[in-house]
């Protein structure tokens, strides 16, 4: 990027609020190639979409639904354990996780109930009777699609709350998708249909842009760096739990 286009660039994170005078500690160590790609992907990011996933316990699987979920913008991550821990594979994710909102939460009812809180209508993956195509799901109002075990699908709890069940229909002799291929195939159909049904609903809230960018900003920094700046006062809250703010 040249240095005319840079600086026309910049002025235009700070006229969007993007970058501000107590952050430049910390944008300016970045390329402004980096700030730009960083900003064209906030510009397409969601959360009218987002995904619950429960008791997936494969972390090459977890870690494929994380993968997925950023592939198509989608921002936040809604995580119940089952057996074994989430702990998903990092060859898999390519530290694609590190640009997702991850909420863990204690169980599936409480999950829910907070998705409804705030206003999802949440959709399970299920394979009986009562279910609907995927691209049948209404999406006039935020969703949040719910995958459940490799093995056992959602659970028993999971069905009775939800508001409906959705299926990816099938031709085959084999009558299921791995977790990972599920997921994308409905997240590629439900985020293409809502993108263009919710309009500038579909997009990030300014205040909800700025939080991440600056949270992008703060994580794409040499951990060297961020330390130094964090000696100095500086620091953000990150997918790890740091916590601090700009002084």
């Amino acid at each position: 990027m040249e240095e005319r286009e840079a600086t026309s660039f910049l002025e235009q994170l700070r006229q969007e609020g993007l970058i501000t005078e107590s952050t430049r500690p910390v944008w300016e160590m970045i390329l402004p190639r980096r700030l730009r790609r960083m900003y064209e992907v906030l510009n397409e990011r969601t959360r009218y979409i987002t995904v619950l996933i429960e008791a997936v316990d494969d972390p090459h699987n977890q870690a494929a639904v994380l993968r997925t979920a950023e592939a198509f913008g989608v921002q936040d991550v809604h995580i119940v354990t089952g057996k074994a821990p989430f702990s998903p594979n990092r060859l898999v994710t390519r530290y694609a996780d590190q640009w997702l909102t991850l909420h863990h939460k204690p169980d599936i009812k409480t999950a829910i109930a907070d998705l409804k809180s705030q206003g999802y209508q949440v959709y399970a993956s299920y394979l009986g009777e009562g279910t609907i195509p995927v691209s049948d799901i209404d999406l006039s109002q935020p969703t949040a699609l719910l995958f459940g075990n490799e093995h056992s699908g959602v659970s028993e709890e999971a069905l009775r709350l939800a508001d409906g069940t959705f299926v990816i229909p099938m031709y085959g002799f084999v009558q299921s998708f791995n977790i990972s291929v599920a997921a994308a195939l409905a997240l590629y159909d439900v985020t293409e249909r809502a993108r263009r049904q919710a309009g500038r609903h579909y997009y990030l809230l300014p205040g909800e842009k700025k939080a991440l960018y600056e949270q992008w900003m703060w994580q794409t920094l040499n951990p060297r760096i961020r330390k130094q700046l964090q000696q100095q006062g500086y620091a953000i809250q990150t997918n790890e739990g740091q916590l601090g703010s700009f002084s």
